[in-house]
C-alpha cells in the first residue's frame, strides 16, 4: 500500500484518487492537499472532498503549481464540494 494512503483518507475510484478532505483537522487540511498533489504523477486525477468551495487553497494551489494543475469542479453542494484536481506537468 502507498504510504501516502496510510495516513490520508484516500479512496480509488476507477483511476481517480478521491481525498476526503472534510475528515483531515483544519490545520493540516491545505498542507495535507498540498502534499497529496506532489505525489500525483502527470496525467492523473484527484478528486478533493471539501466541506465548502475551497478558494483559499485553489488560491494557495495555483500560487505553488501554477499551471500544471487543473481544475474542474465537479458538483457544489451545501456540505460537500467535489473538485477534480489534475497533475498536467511535474
Amino acid at each position: 500500500m502507498d504510504p501516502l494512503k496510510k495516513e490520508l483518507p484516500l479512496t480509488e475510484a476507477g483511476e481517480d484518487v478521491v481525498l476526503d478532505a472534510r475528515t483531515i483537522p483544519h490545520a493540516i487540511r491545505h498542507g495535507a492537499v498540498l502534499g497529496a498533489l506532489d505525489q500525483l504523477k502527470p496525467g492523473k486525477s484527484m478528486v478533493l472532498v471539501a466541506p465548502h468551495d475551497p478558494l483559499p487553497l485553489l488560491k494557495q494551489m495555483n500560487q505553488r503549481f501554477g499551471d500544471s494543475v487543473s481544475v474542474g469542479y465537479e458538483s457544489k453542494q451545501p456540505q460537500e464540494v467535489r473538485v477534480r484536481l489534475t497533475k498536467t506537468a511535474p
